[in-house]
């Protein structure tokens, strides 16, 4: 694998992002769906969590891709930070909740950086969804939501914390995107390798 070329995963629900388990639990690894163990996770995701996972052997990108931005340089690292994540939620969202997801949140490890959240029908959804196993649980009483909530750094289960800290349980997160790279077609469990082009690699910083 070459320093300019990453792989782009569809991470399945119950699996470790790491190749090794050493959590003494139930959940896969990601050794059952890659065999390069030359490249390194560049921004996990929990085993509950699904979707793109991006990895490389390139410390370059890996780096820029996981490093917060400084409040400083918040504006134009925007685009090479951003994660969007499909965020479906437990209750009806209302204005105020978004306003606060945007605005940022208090957590016990500080407060969020201003994120980008659009409240979304399931049908406009940018994939088709699949079936999770296990299903989310579901109350006949209580609907469920969809957001669309793009955040620019990376706090411990972060998205989780901040829709929980506005009064909306998560029920089910996908991330889609990471630094404009985008999981398209990929099919759960699927990796494609990407050969970086000039411009995805001067927009990640990592020309020269």
């Amino acid at each position: 694998m070459t320093s300019s070329s990453l792989i782009l995963f569809n991470k399945p629900y119950g699996v470790q992002s790491q190749f090794r388990d050493d959590s003494n639990n139930d959940h896969a690894t990601l050794s059952e769906y890659i065999t390069d163990k030359s490249v390194r996770v560049a921004g996990r995701l929990d085993a509950t969590s699904e979707g793109l996972l991006i990895l490389t052997s390139d410390g370059r990108i890996n780096k820029a891709i996981t490093q917060p931005p400084s409040i400083k340089g918040f504006a134009q690292n925007k685009q090479k930070q951003g994660k969007t994540y499909l965020v479906q939620v437990e209750g009806t969202v209302t204005t105020a909740q978004l306003k606060q997801l945007a605005s940022g949140v208090i957590l016990k490890d500080g407060k969020t950086l201003p994120a980008s959240v659009v409240l979304v029908d399931e049908a406009d959804l940018p994939i088709k969804l699949w079936q999770r196993d296990p299903p989310i649980r579901e109350r006949k009483s209580i609907p469920t939501s969809w957001l669309m909530l793009t955040i620019y750094e990376g706090k411990n289960r972060q998205v989780r914390r901040m829709t929980a800290h506005v009064g909306l349980p998560c029920l089910r997160l996908i991330r889609w995107s990471v630094a404009g790279f985008e999981l398209g077609e990929l099919g759960v469990g699927e990796f494609v390798r990407v050969t970086l082009n000039h411009e995805q690699c001067l927009r990640l910083g990592v020309i020269g």
